[in-house]
């Protein structure tokens, strides 16, 4: 009788751990039908790429020509670059566009490419053959009505996309009398900008709010050289950054970039200018406004920063500083100069890899969600 209740207290316990462990493989059979979200893709890819790889992806550069060439594939399969811009050097016709950025996205390897333009209006406005240019941002804002701004933007977002550009720089965000600025008052200015972002999102492409935290009050192209705005935080808070805070309230920051200036803003920061400020990145733009999407510096060849500056240690101070993307529009020196500056930076440690896996994980949820 004994060996019989030993017999079956060993059977029941088999059974009971057969059963449990059909259990866990329905329950990881389960998990694994699961959908994956968008955060856990992302997460897969960044974990899949090399540090080379993340590093690419934190810069964008200008190419040369109107189809792909030895040097824009080396820049990109060589050093794993993850953004593009264009310029009218790159446009022909719409057919030859299309062409060109197909062939660039065709050697991205993991991720799309950001493939940007400066597609503002009035004075700045590229592919004028068969990009149809927006009246300036001046013009509209003087007209009062916002919704002109609202449908440019979308005709513009639509026709970008139609192309194969993803990202506009534009609208320019700025406070001031320049014809590529809506308005000198910052509350006008925020509606037109805010009008702007609209018609982009209508058109599911990423926009670009420039030039934080404003360059209205500049008297000296970035161009050629530095210039400081000699304006208080509350100016600045009260007029200058209207336009920035109300996309920034209001909008998803999966939908849109902000462009960080070359101007000093002593206020702020008296010793370096915004593309290379902590202050003005991290503490304002993210801590005090709380952006927490893809910050991009406008071009690191602008005299404002290379003319005080190396290359190779441009880009660390701008990543430093906050930005996640370095941009560098015109020469493979200068580009190549940013992205080995960039990744001996991260392979010493100066940058941690911590740091670089945030900037990647923004930029490459961005591309995910707006890959055409």
């Amino acid at each position: 009788m004994g060996i019989c209740r030993r017999f079956f207290a060993l059977t029941l316990v088999l059974l009971l751990m057969l059963l449990s462990g059909c259990g866990k493989g329905a329950e990881a059979d389960e998990n694994a039908k699961k959908p994956q979200t968008l955060d856990d893709q992302v997460d897969a890819i960044v974990a899949g790429m090399s540090l080379p790889e993340k590093v690419g992806q934190m810069v964008m550069i200008g190419v040369h020509g109107t189809e792909i060439n030895d040097d824009s594939r080396f820049m990109l399969n060589q050093y794993h670059i993850g953004g593009v811009i264009f310029f009218d050097r790159n446009l022909q016709s719409a057919e030859q566009t299309k062409k060109l950025t197909a062939d660039l996205q065709a050697q991205a390897a993991k991720v799309p490419l950001f493939i940007a333009i400066d597609e503002e209006g009035g004075p700045v406005a590229r592919g004028k053959g068969f990009i149809e240019p927006p009246p300036s941002a001046q013009s509209l804002g003087q007209s009062g009505d916002n919704t002109q701004a609202e449908a440019w933007a979308q005709k513009t977002g639509n026709r970008l996309k139609e192309l194969g550009i993803n990202v506009n720089f534009a609208p320019v965000a700025d406070v001031g009398n320049n014809p590529r600025e809506y308005s000198a008052d910052g509350q006008t200015a925020a509606k037109f900008v805010a009008a702007a972002a609209q018609g982009y999102e209508s058109a599911h492409i990423i926009y670009t709010l420039k030039h934080f935290p404003g360059i209205g009050r500049g008297q000296v192209d970035s161009h050629i050289d530095r210039s400081e705005i000699p304006a208080t935080k509350a100016e600045l808070m009260a007029q200058d950054l209207l336009p920035f805070k109300e996309i920034i309230a209001n909008h998803s920051p999966e939908n849109f970039m902000v462009m960080v200036s070359h101007l000093v803003y002593p206020a702020l920061d008296k010793d370096h200018t915004a593309s290379l400020s902590a202050e003005i990145q991290t503490k304002l733009l993210r801590q005090e406004l709380g952006f927490d999407g893809v910050i991009v510096t406008d071009s690191l060849e602008m005299g404002a920063v290379s003319k005080y500056g190396d290359f190779r240690d441009l880009g660390v101070q701008a990543i430093q500083a906050g930005a996640d993307i370095a941009l560098v529009c015109h020469e493979y020196p200068r580009q190549t100069a940013v992205y080995l500056g960039l990744l001996d930076a991260a392979e010493k440690g100066v940058i941690s890899e911590e740091r670089i896996n945030q900037s990647v994980k923004r930029i490459v949820k961005m591309k995910l969600l707006h890959r055409q």
